[in-house]
């Protein structure tokens, strides 16, 4: 005889809808065979190389040219900071040499301890990745000095596109559509108003020396662009030493397409085809795809020539990336120019068997280019899903930290890449930027790639810190996405409000010898028990004796508590007897806090600025403090009129997240 239970359960709220949509294209993939992505450029093991190489990076990215330096047979050399000293990068490589405390600017940012470094070791050439030192034509030049290679471009092209104002000018010079703004240098907020006025809002402020969406503001009145110029100032002076700022005219509801190309040192340049990489929050890129839905074969022709364009205007080398944006006209302005390997370059290896690092090593080493631009082709398709340490639910993904305590990726379904540089008990601090993984996932066609990226997320096991998977699962089945509609607006228009927990669903649960029927609404669900073995972390079972669904256990109790992931989001389930149920009705629900008249730490960072002052009058949305948490500034804003009772912070202090920074009476 079956036992009648209840549990409480935070589900989708179109579950019984959706479970037969979803889960089965979600699942469907598991089934697939095993799907090889081509070689376009097999390495030659006759040809000349370095011997040696040193990585001026970290964390994945390390990892990702130490795969490739050894397949052709380099010996690699490591850097790490304290904060790295058990990472997974220094045990990938060959030699490894420690370069200073955690901070970035005295390790991985030190152009001279780097240097020591590749004297030390003898390394030939030094690749540096992306972030950090990359793009720094001071280290560029340093190397030169010292008759060590650079596995990247000249210093004239890192400077000459390394500054958004020099760029521009060379791509017009070249004949690359650009964007419309002011030739100059603003100089402060009132300049900036002055000239935002002028072009006509909405502008976009940002850093003249600036890169990965860091201080870059949208401001749509005056007061915005007095706000956004001085948080992009702050910003830009912490990431890049270089606090200018340039104002352009800002292109409501593009999209965000680049173009991949490569050059070697004899004049010969080709481009990869694009990427697709509109899904962004604070002009940080999310989900990527290539290639992309919008453009067809006459505007990616059109661009990849003028991007080539460009390379050769600018004697241009190595791997590189242009970007552009695009109008619902397909009209493309020249945005940046970045000269170095992008995150997510694997998306575009991909979908046309070309090695970016390999080709970077080889250009770097004198080659030509073997690849002529009638080679290259879109097989298949990609999308990168960037899985960050970050809570999804406060404003699209406020940085987490803390210890991986338990750790699996889902390489063992078809189709499936994890670039990362982690492993089960790595730590993420607030030191470096909160990636965990770059999950690809390669399907003959988009929606194989979607639904293999829906299971890999499904089955990925994160446990320690708070992670942004819910939100990338639901992105990947939402239907403008699912339709190739979508913007750099994107998250804004789906997710007006932001990115929300589902509501409480109540859910009854009967058991017998071989099922779960599971009763939500009118909607009944069977449930196979024979999969379900509570001592694994990842669940594969069936439903209505069909599907195959994927659950990850993350905890339970001896009281019936249980707490799950089910479609990229975690479920509170408390199971009860029937009694204790209907007791339930009575009890008292409890009271929620007025946290208006306090300033709570969203995230663990540095405190970067106190504007405000025991005894201080406030009013609603003043801005109070600004929290730094991996380069990026946060403005703490007061959520009432009020009187400053207590400040629990000053100016240079690391706080944790929910710490009470300011109270208000």
């Amino acid at each position: 005889m079956s036992t009648a239970v209840m549990s409480h359960m935070f589900l989708d709220k179109n579950f019984s809808n959706l479970l037969y949509q979803r889960v089965i294209s979600t699942c469907s993939c598991l089934r697939l065979e095993k799907r090889r992505i081509h070689t376009l450029d097999p390495i030659d093991k006759n040809e000349s190389t370095f011997a040696k190489i040193l990585i001026a990076n970290r964390g994945e990215i390390a990892c990702r040219i130490i795969d490739t330096a050894k397949k052709m047979g380099i010996q690699t050399v490591a850097v790490y900071s304290l904060a790295d000293a058990q990472s997974k990068h220094v045990r990938k490589a060959d030699e490894a040499v420690f370069i200073g405390p955690s901070g970035a600017s005295e390790s991985y940012l030190n152009m001279n301890k780097i240097l020591e470094a590749v004297k030390a070791t003898g390394a030939e050439a030094v690749h540096p990745g992306y972030g950090f030192l990359s793009e720094n034509p001071e280290f560029v030049r340093l190397l030169e000095e010292n008759g060590v290679g650079f596995v990247g471009p000249t210093v004239e092209s890192i400077t000459g596109m390394g500054d958004k104002l020099e760029s521009k000018r060379l791509a017009a010079r070249a004949g690359v559509h650009t964007i419309p703004g002011y030739d100059g240098i603003v100089k402060d907020a009132d300049h900036c108003v002055q000239i935002s006025r002028e072009i006509g809002y909405p502008v976009m402020i940002k850093a003249s020396a600036g890169g990965g969406g860091k201080g870059m503001r949208i401001a749509r009145d005056d007061q915005d662009a007095r706000a956004g110029f001085k948080l992009s100032t702050q910003e830009a002076m912490s990431s890049f030493g270089d606090s200018r700022m340039i104002v352009e005219k800002f292109i409501d509801n593009p999209r965000h397409i680049e173009i991949q190309i490569l050059g070697d040192k004899h004049g010969n340049a080709i481009y990869l085809n694009e990427r697709e990489c509109s899904i962004q929050r604070r002009n940080q890129k999310v989900i990527e795809e290539a290639p992309s839905t919008f453009l067809n074969e006459e505007t990616r022709k059109a661009m990849g020539e003028q991007a080539v364009q460009l390379c050769r205007e600018i004697g241009y080398h190595s791997a590189g990336t242009v970007e552009f944006l695009v109008d619902e006209n397909r009209n493309f302005y020249f945005l940046e120019m970045n000269t170095r390997l992008q995150v997510e370059h694997p998306i575009t290896e991909c979908i046309t068997g070309v090695d970016l690092v390999q080709q970077m090593l080889r250009i770097s080493k004198g080659h030509k280019l073997r690849i002529k631009q009638d080679d290259i082709k879109i097989n298949g398709w990609a999308i990168e899903s960037r899985v960050y340490a970050e809570d999804p639910y406060k404003n699209f993904g406020l940085p987490s930290v803390g210890r991986l305590y338990a750790y699996k990726e889902p390489t063992h379904l078809s189709g499936v890449r994890c670039d990362s540089g982690i492993e089960e008990g790595s730590e993420i601090s607030i030191f470096y930027d909160p990636m965990i993984c770059k999950l690809v996932c390669y399907g003959k066609n988009r929606n194989e790639a979607i639904s293999r990226s829906i299971a890999a997320l499904d089955q990925y096991i994160i446990r320690g810190v708070t992670h942004n998977i819910p939100l990338l699962r639901d992105v990947l089945t939402e239907e403008r996405f699912v339709d190739g509609n979508i913007s750099t607006n994107y998250l804004k228009e789906v997710y007006g409000e932001g990115f929300k927990d589902e509501e409480d669903i109540e859910v009854h649960v009967t058991q017998s010898n071989q099922h779960y029927s599971v009763q939500i609404g009118d909607e009944r669900i069977e449930i196979s028990k024979k999969d379900i073995n509570l001592a694994n972390s990842l669940i594969l079972t069936q439903i209505n004796q069909n599907e195959l669904v994927a659950m990850q256990l993350v905890s339970r109790n001896a009281y019936g508590e249980y707490e799950i992931i089910y479609q990229g989001t975690k479920h509170n389930i408390h199971i009860l007897r029937k009694n204790a149920v209907d007791f339930l009705k009575f009890m008292i629900p409890k009271p929620k806090l007025d946290v208006s008249k306090q300033v709570v730490a969203p995230m663990p960072g540095l405190i970067k600025n106190v504007s405000c002052q025991v005894g201080d009058k406030v009013v609603e949305g003043q801005e109070l403090c600004i929290v730094e948490a991996m380069k990026m500034q946060n403005s703490m804003i007061s959520g009432s009129t009020g009187t400053v009772k207590v400040v629990n912070i000053k100016e240079g202090q690391t706080v944790g997240e929910n710490d009470i920074l300011i109270e208000l009476e």
